[in-house]
């Protein structure tokens, strides 16, 4: 791939997708010609057909004169230019303007594969040929039950952070960015060590939670004793680009306006390297790192859960997994199944691929037919509270970054950013590290900004898909009934939710497996979290939208990053005869203590599977699609309604 960055000031012509297919930026051409130019390096069309030259002759005291002239006018011309610096930068004119080229903030794209590479011959190229020596296999492995501890999700080398980050920046008439002594204001202390990635909510890659955040001091080994007979598997899509459509913020909105207002400003000090960037991320589908993800995450579970294949060769079946049609979501899976059966994965397992669209019953995807769930002042009520705390935690960063703009007229701050622009910025960290592998406006924030971003997204999914929001439960019975359809082995009654009938077949939907896989969307996993009523992820209450609570129970980054992984543990125990489930979330085992018949002691977070099949039909009856869904129901904006429990408002 060439250097874009590099040529973007040689194109032609370039188009921003941002703006609309018939956008043209200006010209540039590379064959302009200037008179000095001419002269020094004429074109080829302009050399003389001939050339005579004579050779001047110079005397010893022509050249001292000529030295000492050169000399005189460089002290002359240092002196002036010193003068001029004391006295400041000379008022511009009208014709004269600080601006940025005008290709800054323009989409770039590359596009590949070419559509017809003239070099494509996949005859000649085949993915087999035979002969290929030996090929017994080994037992399965089963690091669950055999390691004495198991690998952590710890970090994600392939991404770079920026070498230094403030913990917080005494902003100063200057613009100096130094350390602010300890003390000398209030500041929010986290309880955990800060890490950048960990620090984008949603938009963090996927780790291994620390042991005990959800409130169980055990890990996902089972306890002593017991053995694991069974896994449900739900996890996200890997890294993707940015979606189409924010509410609010947008990394794409971002790069429109500092495209459409290139002639208005200049960049400067940390912001300097705005005056070359454009915008190079793409729309929806998985970044290479998120490709990588959800392979990395199919080998995992393989090394963990790979015994488990014994029973679908002792039953001559193979396994059924589960994604939705989009991009995105396909091409998770697809990455997960090389990582979990290897390559090539055909005959090994079955894909069921669902219709993400409108009008298509999905649990995996259940918004496209809840029409509540798309609308404004339900399915939002985030917004309020994300913009009142955008105000409080970004407003020195909004005024820091502001100064090192230049406006039209050369005046510093001119040029003002506004508190969603900044959180723009933010976006634009975590976009670009996961797609590009480093992103200089990282660089732009301290450690309590970053925290401050990160409980921005945690407002944004409690209110909007998790306990805060009234359509979170709503969404998530239906994958409910699925997860009790297959732990009872019953197939569903009665389709009433976001089930789809068509596909609840014993072909496409069986009841009988020992290893269940389904790829969804963070939103859809913390809709099944609110449903599954895991109410100590709840217990620090309704999120407030002018500071961050000490010790929250609700975290976007532990429960929904790229790649989030749920467990549902099937066992038996030997000290009991019923069989136990656990859930188990990023590596940390989650309290069942909520769901009103387990067990609330339980110290490794287990409860019989009869307990916890009842209190889920329980939670199946007593939920109404037709009211959540498609009632006409309100609900006031911010805190005058609230809800610990992601239901609707009662009819």
């Amino acid at each position: 791939m060439t250097s874009s960055t590099s040529t973007n000031r040689l194109m032609g012509s370039k188009q921003d997708i941002e703006a609309g297919s018939k956008a043209q930026y200006g010209a540039y051409d590379d064959v302009l010609t200037e008179p000095e130019r001419e002269l020094l390096l004429p074109t080829e069309s302009n050399l003389p057909t001939t050339a005579t030259f004579s050779t001047p002759r110079y005397s010893l005291l022509h050249l001292v004169y000529a030295f000492v002239g050169g000399a005189a006018l460089c002290v002359g011309a240092r002196f002036l230019l010193d003068v001029s610096g004391i006295a400041g930068p000379p008022p511009l004119g009208d014709d004269v303007r600080i601006q940025a080229p005008p290709y800054v903030g323009s989409t770039e794209v590359h596009h590949f594969p070419p559509v017809a590479p003239t070099n494509a011959f996949p005859d000649l190229f085949p993915t087999s040929v035979g002969y290929p020596g030996g090929t017994p296999t080994g037992a399965e492995p089963g690091l669950i039950a055999t390691a004495p501890s198991l690998p952590l999700q710890t970090g994600a080398a392939q991404l770079v952070a920026p070498q230094k980050i403030y913990k917080h920046i005494h902003s100063t008439p200057d613009d100096d960015a130094e350390e602010e002594e300890e003390g000398s204001r209030k500041h929010y202390q986290s309880d955990r060590p800060f890490n950048l990635f960990r620090s984008w909510g949603n938009l963090s890659p996927w780790y291994s939670v620390p042991r005990g955040a959800f409130g169980v001091n055990d890990t996902a080994e089972p306890p002593a004793g017991c053995v694991v007979t069974g896994l449900h598997l739900l996890h996200r899509h890997g890294a993707r680009y940015p979606t189409a459509w924010a509410n609010f913020g947008g990394p794409a909105k971002f790069a429109t306006r500092l495209h459409e207002s290139a002639s208005q400003w200049e960049a400067t000090g940390p912001l300097a390297f705005l005056n070359e960037w454009t915008y190079k991320l793409g729309e929806e589908v998985l970044t290479p790192f998120g490709r990588q993800q959800l392979y990395d995450l199919g080998v995992s579970m393989r090394l963990k859960y790979g015994f488990l294949l014994k029973n679908f060769t002792e039953t001559n079946t193979i396994p059924v997994f589960r994604t939705e049609s989009q991009n995105r979501m396909l091409a998770s899976a697809l990455n997960f199944a090389i990582g979990f059966f290897g390559y090539p994965f055909e005959g090994q397992y079955q894909q069921l691929i669902t219709i993400e669209a409108g009008g298509f019953n999905n649990t995996l995807a259940p918004y496209d037919t809840c029409p509540n769930a798309n609308a404004a002042g339900k399915a939002d009520r985030s917004l309020s509270y994300v913009k009142e705390w955008v105000s409080h935690f970004l407003a020195e960063a909004r005024e820091r970054l502001s100064r090192a703009m230049i406006g039209k007229d050369g005046l510093q701050g001119e040029f003002d950013w506004t508190g969603e622009e900044v959180y723009e910025m933010m976006q634009m960290c975590a976009y670009e590290t996961v797609a590009l592998g480093y992103s200089k406006f990282c660089d732009l924030f301290t450690e309590e900004e970053w925290e401050g971003f990160n409980y921005a997204l945690d407002l944004t999914f409690w209110y909007d898909s998790a306990f805060g929001s009234p359509v979170a439960r709503i969404q998530g019975v239906g994958y409910l009934q699925e997860l009790v359809a297959r732990l009872t082995h019953t197939p569903i009654a009665t389709h009433n939710s976001s089930t789809n009938a068509t596909l609840h077949t014993s072909e496409t939907f069986p009841l009988d497996h020992a290893l269940y896989v389904d790829a969804t969307h963070e939103v859809v996993v913390l809709n099944i979290i609110t449903a599954l009523n895991l109410s100590t992820l709840a217990a620090s209450g309704p999120l407030p939208a002018d500071h961050i609570p000490q010790d929250r129970s609700f975290r976007s980054a532990d429960l929904a990053p790229f790649g989030t992984n749920m467990q549902f543990q099937l066992l038996s125990c030997a000290s009991t005869p019923e069989p136990q489930i656990r859930i188990i979330i990023n590596d940390g085992v989650v309290p069942l203590h909520g769901i009103r018949t387990c067990p609330y002691d339980d110290k490794h977070g287990m409860c019989p599977l009869p307990a916890f099949v009842e209190a889920q039909q329980e939670t199946i009856r007593k939920t109404d699609w037709v009211w959540g869904c498609h009632g006409d129901w309100e609900v006031p904006q911010g805190t005058a309604w609230n809800s610990t429990t992601g239901d609707a408002p009662q009819a």
